[in-house]
């Protein structure tokens, strides 16, 4: 791979990886780096700390270069058939609520336009996006959701023609539409280092995390449905009400340079969570959140083995990321009935979560995860860095006799499998409960799990903590390998203890 590589460009903006050597998040050293034009001006320059290098206030339909010490490349801005200012529409960082002038203003955006939202605080409640747009929040824009639920709009759990829209942990249900909420949105871009804060932190969104209001869920900051071939670069997304972005059923997706923000304490507030989605890459992207980083679902079976909403997530790619602060670094399930496979998470640093890779399912589910490769990843006081686990204890019947006994049950279309799972150039310090920790159903074992150079540091003060949230496990301290129904080969290097051996329980 190239140390200098163009991962995304639209018509005003263009996102790039910057990783000479070994570097997966933040850079060794500043780097300088400057946008000519085609003549030799310079444009704009810089020094970039991280991997991620966002350029924003490019001439649409215009040749460049991007000229740093490590190499060059040369891109061409997307065209732009019409530049639309919102504030000629009505939006204005005075008003106490812009949603009929954002509204307004999106509306007027031909097809290949881009609409540029002015500078300041723009308070509005929730709109709706369109296919073929471009929506620029440059930098010192917020757009700031008031957070009312009084006339706030709600998804139906499907449209007209059967499709779900509105979706919540895995199922059709009607929930409080996003204040960005894009459906049939193919081609849209989202950028500009402008912020996206979407008023969690307002009104009482996280005070009811499993209930409904007018018999509908939270809404997400920002929600995606049925679009194809949606960008979004260089945005700072912050104070979600529930989940911060969700893409459903949305293939081809590009999330590149984003910061995602929420408070430790709010509730669900995962960072982003591609559902049924086929070939999305996530790069560049910085978390610190009050649930998951990345949870990547594909749907769960409903009780009543309903699986029409089901679709696969698959070939995706999570590359150059930050996670620092969070529940799970990147989470595969719980809801993964539809199959999440061919996954791939390189180069990524996980900071202070409480768990590293992490893949749950139940009984129920079923469904696959398989073929998940993840290499050369940092992990800094991750309590456990990888937790494999069939025994989740989710939903209201978590705890039941059916979903957490020992066991074996009968094998059907609810019985999940974890299989082909790839550790390559791991190194995890300040660990606390197990290295690896991995729990299978006695009737469907975990199955083919490689370790390839897995090195694990214990904190000196590490205290036992249960690994997996299952029943019937132990609290444990600086355990390298936990395995219970699963074939693991490879070993494990730990700073105190010998190597472990492969493992099958």
């Amino acid at each position: 791979m190239s140390d200098l590589s163009l991962v995304a460009v639209s018509a005003i903006s263009a996102t790039f990886l910057l990783t000479p050597g070994d570097t997966r998040f933040a850079l060794s050293r500043s780097l300088p780096w400057r946008i000519e034009d085609a003549h030799g001006r310079s444009l704009q320059s810089g020094l970039a700390e991280v991997a991620p290098l966002f350029v924003e206030g490019l001439d649409p339909d215009t040749d460049h270069v991007l000229i740093t010490g490590i190499g060059e490349i040369r891109f061409r801005t997307a065209p732009c058939t019409a530049f639309l200012s919102a504030a000629d529409h009505g939006v204005d960082p005075d008003r106490a609520d812009n949603t009929a002038a954002l509204d307004a203003a999106i509306a007027a955006v031909p097809n290949g336009g881009v609409l540029a939202l002015p500078v300041g605080r723009i308070a509005f409640g929730s709109v709706r996006l369109r296919p073929q747009i471009t929506v620029w929040l440059p930098e010192g824009c917020t757009l700031a959701a008031h957070g009312r639920q009084e006339g706030w709009p709600i998804l139906p759990a499907r449209d007209a023609e059967g499709r779900v829209l509105g979706t919540w942990e895995g199922l059709p249900e009607r929930c409080f539409a996003s204040p960005l909420t894009g459906v049939d949105c193919h081609g849209l871009t989202l950028t500009g280092r402008g912020t996206l804060d979407a008023g969690g932190d307002r009104g009482d969104w996280w005070s009811w995390p499993k209930g409904t209001r007018e018999g509908a869920r939270r809404p997400r900051a920002l929600f995606l449905a049925h679009s194809d071939d949606v960008q979004i670069t260089g945005l700072t997304i912050c104070n979600a009400p529930s989940w911060t972005v969700h893409p459903y059923r949305c293939d081809r997706l590009v999330a590149a340079a984003l910061t995602i923000r929420n408070p430790p304490d709010s509730p669900n507030t995962d960072g982003l969570n591609p559902e049924c989605c086929i070939g999305a890459r996530l790069v560049g992207l910085d978390f610190s959140v009050g649930d998951d980083c990345i949870a990547v679902k594909s749907g769960k079976r409903g009780q009543d083995g309903a699986e029409d909403h089901l679709s696969p997530t698959r070939e995706l790619t999570i590359a150059h990321c930050r996670m620092a602060r969070g529940h799970g670094a990147v989470v595969l399930g719980s809801e993964m009935s539809g199959d999440i496979t061919d996954v791939h998470i390189r180069d990524c640093d996980f900071v202070g979560t409480d768990r590293g890779l992490r893949i749950k399912t139940r009984r129920g589910r079923g469904g696959q995860i398989a073929r998940i490769r993840v290499e050369r990843v940092r992990m800094t006081d991750v309590a456990t860095p990888v937790a494999l686990n069939a025994f989740y204890f989710c939903d209201p019947d978590g705890k039941s006799d059916a979903v957490q006994s020992r066991a074996p049950a009968p094998l059907d279309t609810g019985t999940p499998r974890l299989s082909d799972i790839t550790l390559g150039d791991i190194v995890a310090t300040g660990a606390i409960s197990a290295g690896v920790a991995a729990l299978g159903l006695p009737e469907a074992p975990i199955t083919g799990v490689t370790l390839d150079r897995v090195e694990i540091a214990f904190a000196a003060d590490a205290v036992a903590e249960v690994p997996l949230m299952a029943l019937g496990v132990a609290p444990m301290a600086a355990v390298p390998l936990f395995a219970e129904h699963a074939q693991i080969a490879g070993r494990i290097q730990t700073h105190s203890d010998e190597p472990t051996e492969p493992a099958w329980t």
